[in-house]
């Protein structure tokens, strides 16, 4: 890879690791089923834009197929955004905003579980090891934290892996589903199904009082910053070092979420939280190791790194 892509890839790192920041700052005043509708309907329709300007609108309605393919793109944005999405967020108002990040990285170790159970992939070996090694590095993340866990902290615990399954049930699913759509449409589609799944229940719980001007630029950032661009820095990525490369990601997202975490919101982290995070993140090394792949996205790719 040349200096830029390097430079490329610890910025995604960085801006999705930076996404536990802006939610832990704007959910307590938000709510997660507001502030997440809000994201997903922003950024979708910026990203069908760039999309459309792009592409000056060739093939668009046809490429996406929205009178057969509109129930698939529901459930993708189910799945990969709207559910995820919003489970993180529910997490964050009890967890910190890095162990939230930590949590998050389990994903590809449910991703290949689910990969297996529909017979996408294999479950060799050393996958096995890498899930048994994951669970192992969360039951030691969780014990060394510097929480009272009670009830309310561990079905957070919980909700933040339910949402890591969810980003795994979405992957396999648009693997399977969503074929011969490029990825910038792919993200648009997904987003935007989100926002239909999220409109009723968003609008509803739609706080009464007026958030904070910390809250809402800490919202506007979340989705400008750690979505929008996130997304569009993915694709250039995926355009120019490949999947296999644009994955290792998945290790930089919880050091920057953290890092940020400790520097902005001044949270504790002690040896046992980053014993848990060197354990998950080599077990996710283990399950995301595979032989180099030629350069360039598969033209029907969905976005598989986790974005909280």
């Amino acid at each position: 890879m040349k200096p830029i892509h390097y430079g490329a890839l610890l910025l995604l790192g960085a801006v999705w690791g930076a996404s536990f920041l802006f939610i832990g700052i704007a959910v307590p005043e938000f709510g997660p089923l507001p502030m997440m509708l809000a994201r997903v309907l922003i950024a979708g329709l910026l990203l069908l834009a760039f999309a459309y300007f792009t592409q000056r609108g060739a093939g668009l309605r046809t490429t996406l197929r929205l009178r057969e393919k509109w129930r698939t793109y529901l459930v993708v944005g189910l799945l990969n955004s709207a559910l995820p999405f919003t489970l993180i967020a529910f997490s964050e108002l009890r967890l910190t905003a890095s162990l939230a990040a930590i949590l998050n990285s389990t994903t590809p170790l449910f991703t290949a579980l689910v990969a297996a159970a529909w017979g996408s992939e294999r479950l060799t070996g050393r996958k096995m090891w890498g899930v048994l090694l994951g669970v192992v590095g969360v039951a030691v993340l969780v014990g060394g934290a510097p929480l009272d866990v009670n009830r309310a902290i561990v079905v957070a615990v919980l909700a933040s892996l339910l949402a890591a399954l969810c980003y795994g049930l979405g992957t396999v699913y648009a693997a399977r589903h969503i074929t011969g759509l490029p990825g910038s449409y792919a993200s648009t589609v997904q987003l935007l199904g989100a926002a239909v799944v999220l409109a009723g229940p968003g609008l509803l719980t739609w706080p009464a009082a007026r958030p904070s001007p910390a809250a809402i630029g800490a919202l506007a950032a979340l989705i400008l910053v750690s979505t929008t661009f996130a997304y569009l820095l993915y694709f250039f990525l995926l355009r120019n070092v490949g999947p296999t490369r644009t994955a290792s990601v998945t290790l930089l997202v919880p050091v920057f979420g953290t890092l940020w975490s400790i520097l902005f919101l001044r949270e504790p982290f002690n040896a046992g939280m980053l014993l848990g995070m060197a354990i998950i993140l080599t077990s996710v090394s283990l399950v995301t190791a595979r032989r180099p792949e030629p350069d360039g996205p598969p033209a029907a790719h969905l976005p598989d790194i986790p974005q909280p």
